[in-house]
């Protein structure tokens, strides 16, 4: 007999008993609620905490200026504004139909001064060098260096000539003074291209229907890789030991050279600049892929042409055979300062002898070579539509998550899939300077004896980012001809103008200026245990309440320019109704 049953005791009841311990862990914490009400008025839940001393009058206080991260695990409410500002940005840059950058402003007198300044003692420091004057050379050395922070300070974008080698190594050179050239000799297996000379205009094409209506679409583009191996439905292999993980995680190492081949051979073939911006994040079988929104049209034949003919060669020494391993790795000799085998104490090849005997075999071919799949997606947008809206959603859609929430392992062979492409990626080399290179028996470029064959830091080797370690979103330069900082600023002058305020609130933010130029201020960072800075709980409340009352001015704010423009509206329509009668 059960309990249920028992005479006198009826069914057992799901809630639990008033004032039992089961009933109060089933309040809702306050500290929770707290951050949630954060979250949902945007107010950063990790903020960084600032004193601003006023150097005139003495008086300090505490500001909690933003994180500023970019994925949710860290703080919801920065990756989402994040967020939003990526997608103003690609809005923005999208569907032009102007140049986003003007020409350089032509140099003033001074600045041609301080150049031809520079070019006297550039002559006079070689007439130096030639006498073996070495004394007027030092001196000629710092004049240069005087008269450059001067072109800078008048105003002069960049250098004027790259900066002198150090030690007498040339650039562009091995560390034993050699320079590697590698063949440009393209892949017999990859499709010729046209070569143009590329106009820098980066405007697409303007079309003309019959009734004379111009219109000037845009694309959005995905590129995926190669296929590994057949997968089901849920992105596992269908047959796990004949799937290629090796060159899945080096295929996933060396997407971004990829990718900017392919723009670079878009752009030689097309004969103009194509922008674009986009966003790269792992499918459903974690290999990464891109999204791209392009500006202007690009024949879908000549992006599948392009995609077939881009490839990217890594040049490296072999790692068909591992030698080593994480638990038996070679062995740091502080005499020989180099990694020798544990056994027979020889010292392993070093990255210049690797290279050279790459570049003595007229035979040898690159450790790998990376190129995308058949399946290329292209489509044509239209500005102003509803695809417009939905297809940069759609790209910044995993942008504020971490590389291995996008696909969530729910199943014991998603689990057991991601497992078996970590495992490959932490052997796989991630660079010249890669600890994994030991494993293969090669010391990496300047080797040190703190190299951790099998565990190396960099972010291609972790679990949480698939082997895309590098940034996952990328645009172009030319694409809105502004920075984050600049939207940023936008977003600010545009609610300053809906609010009437006229004080710059962006250098308030980063100056502390209010308009007041007798004013100073120095900035510190204060700590969390300072006696000036209250508890975290303490912050959010005075933040919560700050941002409700900004919400309610806003929202005030924009009825009365709705109701403004209704107005507005209202009596354009009544003067065009008398003008009628």
């Amino acid at each position: 007999m059960t309990v249920e049953t028992l005479p006198g005791i009826g069914p057992a009841e799901d809630t639990p008993r008033p004032g039992s311990r089961a009933a109060r862990m089933a309040l809702p914490r306050s500290v929770d609620v707290l951050k949630d009400i954060a979250t949902e008025y945007g107010v950063c839940v990790k903020p960084i905490s600032m004193r601003r001393t006023d150097l005139d009058t003495g008086r300090t206080e505490v500001i909690d200026l933003p994180c500023g991260a970019t994925r949710e695990d860290k703080c919801a409410p920065c990756a989402r504004r994040n967020r939003k500002l990526r997608q103003a940005q690609i809005r923005e840059g999208w569907h032009r139909g102007d140049e986003p950058l003007p020409g350089p402003e032509p140099a003033t007198e001074e600045q041609k001064a301080l150049i031809v300044m520079r070019a006297h003692f550039e002559f006079e420091r070689a007439d130096a060098c030639r006498s073996s004057e070495w004394d007027q050379v030092a001196d000629l050395d710092e004049a240069i260096r005087e008269v450059e922070e001067a072109i800078a300070a008048e105003g002069l974008r960049g250098r004027v000539v790259p900066p002198r080698p150090v030690d007498g190594e040339e650039p562009d050179q091995d560390a034993d003074g050699k320079r590697r050239i590698r063949s440009t000799r393209r892949r017999q297996d990859a499709p010729e291209l046209p070569r143009r000379k590329v106009d820098p205009r980066t405007i697409g094409r303007v079309y003309t229907a019959p009734d004379g209506t111009a219109y000037q679409p845009s694309m959005w583009l995905t590129l995926t890789l190669d296929s590994y191996g057949p997968v089901l439905g849920d992105g596992t292999p269908a047959h796990p030991d004949r799937y290629d993980y090796r060159r899945a995680a080096w295929d996933a190492v060396h997407f971004p050279r990829l990718l900017d081949r392919f723009w670079q051979n878009l752009r030689r073939c097309e004969g103009w600049s194509v922008q674009y911006a986009g966003c790269v994040e792992p499918q459903r079988r974690l290999a990464p892929h891109a999204h791209f929104a392009i500006r202007g049209t690009v024949p879908r034949e000549v992006l599948r042409t392009v995609a077939a003919a881009t490839y990217h060669q890594v040049w490296w020494p072999s790692v068909d055979v591992q030698r080593y391993t994480a638990n038996r790795p070679p062995v740091w000799d502080e005499h020989a300062a180099a990694w020798v085998d544990p056994d027979t104490r020889e010292p392993l090849t070093s990255w210049s002898e690797a290279l050279d005997a790459i570049d003595q075999d007229p035979d040898a071919e690159p450790v790998h070579a990376v190129r995308f799949g058949a399946q290329v997606d292209a489509q044509g947008v239209m500005p102003g539509t509803r695809d417009a809206e939905r297809t940069i959603r759609y790209i910044t859609k995993y942008i504020t998550k971490q590389t291995s929430d996008c696909h969530k392992a729910e199943t014991e062979r998603q689990r057991a899939h991601l497992d078996r492409l970590w495992h490959q990626l932490q052997i796989t080399p991630c660079s010249d300077r890669c600890a994994n290179w030991l494993l293969y028996g090669v010391q990496p470029k300047k080797a040190h004896a703190k190299l951790k064959p099998g565990r190396c830091k960099g972010k291609v080797h972790q679990r949480e980012t698939l082997g895309i370690g590098g940034r996952r979103v990328l645009i172009s330069r030319d694409w809105s001809g502004k920075t984050l900082a600049d939207h940023k600023a936008d977003a600010r002058a545009w609610v300053r103008a809906l609010l009437g305020v006229t004080v710059d609130l962006a250098a308030v933010e980063q100056t502390g200026d209010t308009g007041e130029s007798s004013s100073r201020y120095a900035w510190e960072l204060a700590r969390p245990d300072d006696p000036d800075v209250p508890p975290l709980g303490y912050r959010l409340l005075h933040a919560i309440s700050e941002r409700a009352r900004w919400r309610s001015q806003l929202l005030a704010a924009k009825d009365r320019a709705a109701q403004g423009s209704a107005d507005v509206s209202a009596i354009s329509d009544h003067t065009r109704t008398d003008g009628e009668d």
